[in-house]
């Protein structure tokens, strides 16, 4: 990884590069362009970016804090840029985020979905818990029969905690 990696809360300019890494991901769900821009504003103190030397976004992670359960934080995407993937940038990307929202906001567990083909998704979160003595426990959250595009596959929630900064 490079020395000069930097991390921290997306801003409303970074929208269009997280939306092209998404995009490039070839493995998220695209949202609109217009989504990204709202995200950076609206979720920043529950997102995180990795910069790289020149200052532009190489990877992200989007989240929110869950209105039902205000001690979880929701991870909703997670993406590195094709030039800086196999060098564990997603789990130093998801730690820094832990640690900025377990102190910042309480958070006591961190929930998201992951479908059964996404093997580095599986791994990134499993180890995340194993790294905090947290337990992992997952089940179906959404069906991929309640996808109207079709052929979606299921999406497994991933609940972890408890987890402390």
């Amino acid at each position: 990884m490079t020395t000069t990696l930097s991390i921290d809360s997306p801003r409303v300019e970074d929208g269009a590069a997280i939306w092209r890494i998404a995009r490039d991901s070839e493995v998220l769900d695209l949202n609109s362009s217009y989504s990204y821009l709202l995200w950076c504003r609206d979720f920043a103190a529950t997102s995180a970016v990795a910069r790289g030397t020149d200052g532009e976004p190489i990877a992200f992670i989007t989240g929110y804090i869950r209105p039902e359960r205000p001690d979880t934080l929701v991870v909703w995407q997670v993406a590195v840029d094709e030039a800086h993937r196999g060098r564990g940038l997603a789990g130093t990307l998801l730690e820094a985020l832990a640690v900025r929202v377990t102190a910042a906001q309480g958070i006591r567990a961190i929930e998201t979905t992951v479908t059964p083909d996404n093997t580095a998704s599986d791994r990134l979160f499993a180890s995340f818990a194993a790294r905090r003595g947290a337990s992992l426990e997952r089940e179906v959250l959404f069906d991929g029969g309640l996808f109207p595009d079709g052929g979606h596959q299921p999406e497994v929630l991933y609940r972890i905690g408890p987890i402390a900064g």
